[in-house]
């Protein structure tokens, strides 16, 4: 019988409403288990790592996925997919950046959560939890059917670094405009096969080091020298600049000297989209072709989650400026479409 590892890193799926306070507080994964008592009949053996501290997703941070990657790397031997239950909010983020950090990754990770608590009435919790951990245990010919870092929520499996959370009072909280989902549950479990990305020949790897050195820079319409000259000239060494439709900005002389003088410093800065929808096309209009010029790297259709995590791997990994510029243009895990 196969065997999947949850790990239990907090997040509204594992709250409890205090009788006293009426306040929200984090359970431990054995009263999780009481609520769900249909994990018995599952098809798997179930292990369970539980965070020493529960952590509410808004507290996560690059030393937690360090922690969260070596765990999978610890135990990737011994079981055949993993379910980390985390909160919403920050969900996209950490599974993309567990996506550039596991490479060569041949197993499912499957990240969900919940919107209500597992004890409450109506709560979205134990579907997605359940659905998930058949997910992890998904096999044809006895290779995993779902091998990347993904995001299942509300019937629907997202790749994890193409997801965002859009929705704080839906159940259908993420999704996922620019990449199909990779899998629905309904009466049965449809796997979309040509949309599912095969793991690369070789070993797991695991990078964790993160460099959080990253600003972001979103424009609109009149922002001022000030602004931009007080984000660009930060201490960091990299900056998401999220511009307007398909990557344009302000053609301003100051906006493109500061730009410039922000590259020619050493900093690599990549654009991407407001637009949930779309791709940056540097080149096409005016207003993005003197972005292409002076050096600024294309980001063309990530999230921002997926842009903010790859600066910072990319980052981890070197300290040359082109050759990061280089790879943030690279398709590494699924992350972006070459146009």
């Amino acid at each position: 019988m196969s065997q999947i590892l949850i790990i239990y890193t907090g997040g509204t799926i594992g709250m409890m409403t205090d009788p006293v306070t009426k306040v929200l507080k984090p359970i431990n994964f054995e009263q999780i288990m009481d609520n769900v008592p249909e994990l018995e009949k599952l098809n798997c053996k179930i292990k369970v790592h539980s965070f020493d501290e529960i952590i509410d997703s808004s507290n996560m941070n690059p030393q937690i996925w360090s922690e969260l990657a070596s765990l999978i790397a610890d135990h990737y031997d011994d079981v055949d997919g993993f379910v980390i239950l985390h909160g919403s909010d920050t969900m996209a983020f950490t599974a993309s950046a567990m996506s550039f950090m596991l490479e060569n990754l041949g197993k499912p990770v499957v990240f969900t959560g919940s919107q209500l608590p597992i004890s409450a009435i109506r709560t979205d919790a134990k579907e997605n939890l359940m659905t998930a951990i058949e997910i992890a245990n998904a096999k044809k010919n006895d290779r995993a059917r779902v091998p990347e870092v993904c995001i299942y929520f509300d019937y629907k499996l997202f790749r994890g670094n193409r997801s965002f959370k859009y929705n704080s009072s839906k159940f259908e909280a993420f999704r996922s405009p620019n990449y199909p989902i990779l899998a629905e549950s309904g009466v049965h479990l449809r796997f979309s096969i040509n949309d599912i990305r095969q793991p690369t020949e070789g070993p797991l790897v695991i990078h964790n080091t993160l460099a959080n050195d990253v600003a972001v820079l979103k424009l609109f319409p009149g922002i001022g020298p000030k602004a931009v000259e007080a984000i660009l000239g930060a201490d960091v060494r990299g900056i998401v600049m999220e511009t307007f439709g398909a990557g344009n900005t302000t053609t301003d002389q100051w906006f493109i000297d500061l730009l410039k003088k922000a590259i020619d410093s050493g900093k690599v800065v990549v654009d991407i989209s407001q637009c949930k929808v779309g791709t940056v096309e540097l080149g096409r209009y005016e207003t993005s072709k003197q972005l292409k010029d002076i050096g600024v790297a294309n980001g063309y259709d990530m999230t921002y989650e997926a842009a903010v995590t790859k600066m910072m791997y990319l980052l981890g990994q070197s300290n040359d400026p082109q050759q990061v510029k280089e790879w943030m243009e690279v398709d590494l895990r699924g992350e972006l479409t070459l146009s």
